[in-house]
């Protein structure tokens, strides 16, 4: 009777994550291809980012933001150095003299939100109407900022969220982390196109100073270390449904880097998972319950197909409808961000996911975790 009542569960959560993924799917394809136009930008703009620790990268970032093809007198670039104990601070302020901004955190007392803070205080002094953040350790092409804002001025949204990709993998582990990675920033574009957005990455996030202003800033989410770009995506969202885009064009995209090793993507993923407790819209939270759900049946028809080995067969079909339906969602993405040759990973992702889902669900809500050498919820 067990094994009749575990089959049957496992087979409804399969056919339910399928739907789920072909939902997504549809999502992606929903968001057209945005065609620039070629009129002047007018908008005032403000780029963010908080800083720390990234001696040996932030100039890059900097150097890439400053070569914009964006009129000098629409844009600023402020940096927020949040403690840092290498020499960031001392790199940031060569840049002085061509404009760029440096502010530093001196809080005495302990918080658990330092990059809420800095990006709270950066825009208490930004001149800008939209508020682009990005990250210290980031790369973009000199069209990056002007493709954001030529869509925010055709279409007029309150916040826009734009493509993220790994890049310059040393490994084959970072190569499967940029596969994940892009299944993650897919999931944020198809929520949108759905009409249901979901997670965004603060990599790549741009909204209006006037909305951030309006709903409080960070109030409310303050209390979680992460979620600068997720939770206050979920406040633009419940506040003013309909008014979030996602810039899906390859000139919009932001170039990062994967984790080194498994250690620091488990700490980053936690960090990632433990917002999911101030979530609001239970759809999400109920998306995010079923697929972890379909996770754990996987395991147990491993496990308990040495009782009864009717369920590793019923543990194949499972492992291949996850792989079709993954293998269909995921093609249009890597042709999208023209690395094809990624998908040749999703077999070993496949398996993978099952073990990291169902350990990050649990771990990302239990606890504390490490982020810029702070023990930090």
């Amino acid at each position: 009777m067990g094994a009749a009542v575990l089959s049957l569960i496992s087979i409804l959560l399969t056919l339910l994550y399928a739907f789920l993924v072909l939902f997504l799917k549809r999502g992606w394809h929903k968001i057209a291809l945005f065609t620039p136009s070629h009129k002047p930008a007018i908008t005032k703009v403000s780029v963010l980012i908080a800083a720390r620790n990234e001696a040996d990268k932030i100039h890059l970032t900097i150097e890439d933001i400053l070569a914009q093809n964006y009129p000098k007198h629409l844009f600023e670039l402020i940096v927020v150095d949040d403690h840092s104990t290498d020499n960031t601070a001392h790199i940031i302020a060569q840049y002085a003299t061509q404009g760029v901004k440096l502010i530093k955190l001196n809080e005495s007392k302990a918080l658990n939100s330092y990059k809420k803070k800095a990006i709270t205080e950066a825009i208490a002094t930004a001149q800008g109407d939209v508020i682009v953040t990005t990250d210290a350790d980031c790369r973009m092409q000199p069209n990056w900022l002007i493709t954001i804002i030529n869509y925010y001025e055709q279409n007029g949204f309150k916040l826009i969220s734009s493509p993220v990709v790994y890049f310059e993998e040393k490994t084959r582990f970072e190569k499967l982390q940029t596969l994940e990675f892009l299944y993650l920033i897919g999931l944020g574009a198809a929520g949108i196109g759905n009409g249901m957005p979901s997670t965004c990455n603060g990599a790549n996030l741009a909204y209006s100073k006037k909305v951030f202003f309006e709903l409080g800033g960070f109030k409310g989410i303050d209390d979680v270390a992460s979620g600068d770009d997720e939770l206050f995506l979920h406040k633009v969202a419940h506040a003013h449904p309909g008014s979030i885009g996602f810039c899906k064009l390859a000139e919009a995209i932001v170039y990062t880097h994967a984790k080194p090793n498994l250690a620091a993507f488990i700490s980053q993923r936690k960090r990632w998972a433990s917002k999911t407790v101030k979530y609001k819209d239970k759809k999400v939270l109920l998306l995010g319950l079923a697929i972890w759900l379909f996770n754990i049946s996987l395991i147990s028809n491993v496990c308990f197909g040495i009782l009864y080995p009717p369920l590793w067969l019923l543990f194949a079909v499972q492992l291949m409808i996850k792989y079709t339906v993954e293998w269909l969602f995921l093609k249009p993405l890597t042709q999208f961000i023209q690395r094809r040759n990624l998908i040749y990973y999703l077999p070993l992702l496949t398996l993978a996911h099952i073990i990291y889902l169902v350990y990050i669900g649990v771990a990302g809500n239990w606890g504390k975790y490490n982020w810029k050498g702070r023990m930090v919820r």
